[in-house]
């Protein structure tokens, strides 16, 4: 069958891209079988540019940065884009403005499977930008779903254990435990799901084995993505 290209806007970090080639991969080989494979398109940035980006505040350069690679992506043939770093979804309007092909936005596919499931107050464990900026709990208020985050020690620690940790291919049960423990709290105070809010907390933690139902956002959008390959029609996503 005729497969649409998926487009990957990667590198931040190149940890977590490697998850979503590997699961993109592997989504194919498993609905279609024998040795068929993914459609891809790979621009890996350099993560520490946009690091840099993130840590003076200059998110419209990085939103700029990301839109180049996009319309390159395009402009090579991909039928989808899609930013492989949750944090970077603060410019993903940008980005999904200068091409002309979907964006599938990860915020929005995990919206849908919170909501599937019923889930209305989950905890979110990402990146200091994504728990702080606004932009996901803003995003997420549009599917009816209220986001928790920690408290500003528990933010701090998430955020550390995602960019000193999983960035660096560190993979602690330390920082495990310490993440089991937000969850922990959360739940008394009302949480009714967690989301795996970074690309990276996957190699961490199995959704399967937390103390609330776990939704990784990683897998969610790469099944965005595949179903997106494999229809007549697209799925999910947005211009």
């Amino acid at each position: 069958m005729e497969m649409r290209r998926i487009g990957l806007i990667g590198g931040m970090s190149f940890e977590g891209s490697a998850v979503y080639y590997r699961m993109l991969n592997e989504a194919v080989r498993e609905r279609l079988g024998g040795l068929n494979s993914a459609e891809v398109l790979l621009h890996s940035v350099n993560f520490q540019e946009i690091v840099d980006l993130q840590k003076a505040g200059r998110w419209e350069d990085a939103g700029r940065s990301l839109a180049r690679v996009a319309r390159g992506l395009e402009a090579a043939g991909a039928d989808c884009v899609m930013i492989c770093a949750v944090t970077m979804h603060l410019v993903a309007d940008a980005v999904g403005e200068s091409v002309g092909v979907p964006m599938i936005n990860i915020i929005d596919e995990t919206a849908f499977r919170l909501q599937a499931a019923g889930a209305k107050r989950p905890l979110l464990l990402a990146t200091r930008y994504t728990m702080e900026h606004g932009f996901y709990a803003e995003r997420m208020k549009r599917h009816g779903i209220d986001v928790m985050v920690p408290d500003p020690d528990g933010r701090a620690l998430t955020h550390s254990i995602i960019f000193d940790g999983l960035c660096a291919g560190k993979v602690l049960d330390t920082s495990r435990k310490a993440l089991v423990a937000l969850m922990e709290r959360a739940k008394s105070d009302g949480a009714d799901a967690i989301i795996l809010g970074c690309t990276e907390i996957c190699l961490l933690l199995d959704p399967a084995q937390l103390p609330l139902p776990g939704f990784d956002s990683t897998g969610i959008h790469v099944e965005a993505a595949v179903e997106f390959a494999l229809a007549s029609t697209p799925a999910g996503g947005q211009h």
